[in-house]
């Protein structure tokens, strides 16, 4: 008697991403809703500082129109994003080889565990004795912050790969290269990306501080400079530009984490 073929289910089927798009869609109305009212709180008797939100987006126009914002922005991005990929990169890499060698990890652990809690700011002033008050400065001190959580997360994502699949590639005759690249590296993953979202933000934290410090351009030079010139459209300017290329920033990694761990997002739905 021949097997009968598994009949498909006519049983609906969970649309994908609903929960996703139902808080997204939650989290858009409560921000307007803000928006709308800090615009209708504006109307009433307040300070000449508090714009509403109608004017400060024509000022931003108006900003970009000129190329004022947009100069600033580049020389912001250009501190940013070198000390961002070099703090990331060696932190990731020091802390996978830590996670799977115990004698590097008894020489680098004790180190970074004992200085992470301090604030990275605070060796600003040292920095700038040895390398100046010019932009290399700012960008060891952005790259020493992204150095912290992406060295702790990467030993942790290598110190969770499973033991099993340690063994199994052990017993098949893989050699220790091979499993660090093929079984630690994708195990951890996960982790390494959570570790650079926590650079990205700091990195943009660390670029704004130390541009308001001896810096003659920048977001953060913008902000001192229109606060101390009581210009406060310039300041809201600012603001509005360091929120938009933080979130920008933050989708475009979590854009190459959803390529790059696609098996991780078919398995959470």
């Amino acid at each position: 008697m021949a097997a009968r073929s598994p009949q498909r289910s006519d049983a609906p089927r969970p649309s994908r991403g609903g929960p996703r798009d139902s808080a997204r869609v939650i989290g858009v109305g409560l921000f307007l809703a803000m928006l709308g009212l800090w615009q209708l709180a504006t109307r009433f008797e307040h300070p000449e500082f508090i714009l509403s939100p109608i004017e400060i987006a024509g000022h931003v126009v108006e900003a970009l129109r000129s190329g004022e914002l947009l100069a600033h922005i580049g020389a912001s991005l250009v501190r940013a994003l070198p000390g961002f990929v070099l703090g990331s990169l060696v932190g990731v890499m020091l802390g996978l080889l830590a996670g799977v060698a115990r004698s590097l990890d008894q020489l680098l652990s004790p180190v970074v565990f004992l200085t992470y809690p301090v604030p990275k700011i605070v060796f600003l002033p040292i920095v700038m004795l040895w390398m100046g008050i010019g932009d290399p400065s700012k960008i060891v001190i952005i790259a020493l912050a992204c150095f912290y959580p992406c060295f702790i997360n990467a030993y942790y994502g290598a110190r969770r790969t499973p033991t099993i699949m340690v063994w199994t590639s052990l017993n098949m005759g893989a050699r220790r290269s091979q499993i660090f690249r093929k079984v630690v590296i994708p195990s951890s993953l996960p982790l390494v990306f959570a570790g650079l979202r926590v650079s990205l933000a700091l990195s943009f934290i660390l670029l704004f501080s130390t541009e308001m410090i001896n810096a003659r351009s920048g977001l953060g030079f913008l902000i001192r400079q229109s606060e101390s010139s009581l210009r406060f459209d310039l300041m809201y300017v600012a603001i509005v530009a360091i929120a938009a290329l933080g979130y920008a920033s933050d989708q475009l990694l979590l854009l190459v984490r959803r390529r790059i761990l696609v098996w991780q997002e078919a398995t959470s739905r």
